[in-house]
């Protein structure tokens, strides 16, 4: 009789976050896994925002992880790093990690004197895609490692002004407030204009005449945005609130790259209907899904707000902002109007289009414990880990088959909702439950469903049954998805279907239809070459 060659056999796929076998325990006394350091570096990376407090680790302590494994394997695997910190500022779109990791990478290689792998100067580069980037990077060496740059790190910051700096760009990231100031990186890192951009060697000159001699500086005449500013700003300041109002006045302030951070300053006076109105049009999406709640203060028309909706609802425009989900839920828990709900409802479904809508029976578990409540997922957002577990739950309960949605702490709830029904509005049926007694939930809710996932920070509770994986049969798939990167896990992972993900966004998803059609799932920045 075939024991192996069934028509049942299938190939056991692979995961890349990967368990070494050795125990660790979780924060919570629970018995954990440890991850090997690719693994526990990319967790860490994808949840990590710099000096942040989190409820288990110290800012300083998260901080000094990161930093610990990114020059371990810099010099170990320079590969596979280069290509983590090129994908965490591109997708991943996480810029401070990022920018950190490029300059700890180039410092760990250069004192071990390594050679193999991709060029300092192109990991340094490739981790630069805003135009304030450069300066983030150049200050955070400097303040780390002293004023001596190495040449790696000047070259891969000179590419990226020559791709970067632009006329508008000086307009927004060149300010007074920064301490480097775009001259000053020219001073220092030496990057000659591109000479492929006629008018960028005006532009570079320029940069270090208002740095060093503001007062007689004069912008190139052939730099349009530059010189249509320059006209506005030297309007008498009574003379202001007459451009916002005029017909044209929206073009004017675009054809001058006046930003809404700056026009509050240039009118010397609130931003009121006609100043929000006239520049909105020039606003960028994410720009307008912050300021809902300004809109509405200053009074702004249902014919403009209705332009703004179709903005920020429009699909490719979601996409191109590639902002994180959360960002649209704290948007609708701030704007106090109704007219702003179902924009941000699309917005919101838009930005969560790899979720898929999986086959057959769902168990979801989210955890809701006070951990997942401390810290804040950015400096300037209220929303924090549970919000963000909420939301992916939410979303991946509505788009499977049959789903059952739970929450869980110290104690668990059936989360109701019905097919079709707004995310957002789910959202409102979530609690605070306190602990972290994830065995239990998943004994409690397990009953024979075809997969089960976990949105956790892993750092569960112990007790007398195991790990949370071990309580459902070994040939049913757990994916736990991990929202915090501490170091131990809660389970085994890369194998045997249990697995782990991670991320701010729903990119992650993407492994479950993989790993249930049998195929390895590689990671992110290597999926093409898997393909």
């Amino acid at each position: 009789m075939a024991r192996f060659n069934t028509r049942t056999a299938k190939a056991q796929p692979a995961s890349p976050v990967t368990t070494t076998g050795r125990v660790l325990r979780t924060h919570e006394g629970g018995r954990g896994r440890e991850r090997d350091p690719r693994s526990e570096l990319f967790l860490l990376a994808v949840s990590h925002l710099v000096s942040q407090q989190t409820f288990y680790e110290s800012g300083t302590a998260r901080d000094q992880r990161f930093v610990r494994l990114v020059r371990e394997l810099a010099v170990a695997d320079p590969s596979w790093t280069a290509g983590l910190l090129g994908w965490l500022r591109g997708e991943g779109n996480i810029r401070t990690a990022a920018v950190v990791g490029a300059a700890e990478y180039v410092k760990a290689r250069l004192d071990a004197g390594a050679t193999d792998g991709p060029a300092n100067r192109q990991v340094v580069a490739s981790v630069l895609r805003r135009p304030d980037e450069p300066g983030e990077l150049l200050a955070y060496w400097t303040a780390t490692y002293g004023r001596a740059v190495p040449k790696p790190v000047k070259r891969g910051i000179a590419d990226a002004v020559r791709r970067l700096y632009t006329g508008k760009a000086l307009l927004k990231y060149d300010t007074a407030s920064k301490g480097y100031r775009f001259g000053d990186i020219l001073n220092l890192v030496h990057a000659a204009p591109d000479p492929d951009k006629p008018w960028q060697g005006e532009l570079f000159q320029y940069a270090l005449d208002r740095r060093h001699h503001p007062e007689t500086a004069l912008p190139p005449a052939s730099d349009r945005v530059l010189t249509a500013h320059r006209a506005l700003m030297a309007l008498p300041v009574a003379e202001r609130r007459a451009v916002v109002t005029s017909a044209d006045g929206a073009e004017r302030l675009a054809e001058a790259g006046m930003t809404w951070e700056a026009l509050a300053g240039w009118l010397q006076g609130p931003m009121d209907k006609a100043a929000w109105e006239a520049v909105i049009p020039s606003m960028g999406a994410m720009a307008l899904v912050r300021n809902l709640r300004n809109f509405d203060e200053a009074g702004v028309s249902d014919e403009v707000a209705a332009r703004v909706a179709a903005r920020i609802s429009d699909p490719a425009e979601v996409a191109r902002s590639r902002q994180f989900p959360f960002r649209y839920l704290a948007a609708y828990q701030h704007a106090p109007s109704l007219r702003w709900a179902y924009p941000l409802e699309q917005a919101l479904r838009h930005s969560l289009a790899s979720v898929p809508a999986l086959p057959g029976r769902t168990l979801v578990l989210v955890d809701r414990s006070g951990s997942m409540f401390y810290s804040r997922l950015s400096d300037r957002s209220e929303l924090t880990r549970a919000d963000a577990a909420a939301v992916f739950g939410a979303a991946l309960a509505l788009r499977a088959e049959h789903a059952d949605l739970v929450e869980f702490g110290t104690s668990s709830n059936a989360v109701p909702f019905r097919k079709g029904e707004s995310v957002l509005k789910v959202l409102g049926r979530f609690g605070d439950l306190g602990g972290t007694d994830t065995v239990a939930a998943v004994r409690r809710h397990y009953r024979r469903h075809d997969r089960v996932l976990i949105v956790t920070d892993e750092q569960y509770a112990p007790s007398g049954y195991g790990d949370p994986t071990e309580q459902v049969p070994a040939h049913i798939p757990v994916y736990t998805w991990n929202l915090a990167g501490y170091r131990a896990g809660h389970g085994p992972s890369g194998t045997g279907n249990r697995h782990v993900f991670a991320g701010l966004t729903d990119a992650a998803f993407r492994m479950v239809p993989l790993l249930e059609a049998g195929r390895d799932a590689a990671w992110p920045w290597q999926r093409d070459v898997a393909a």
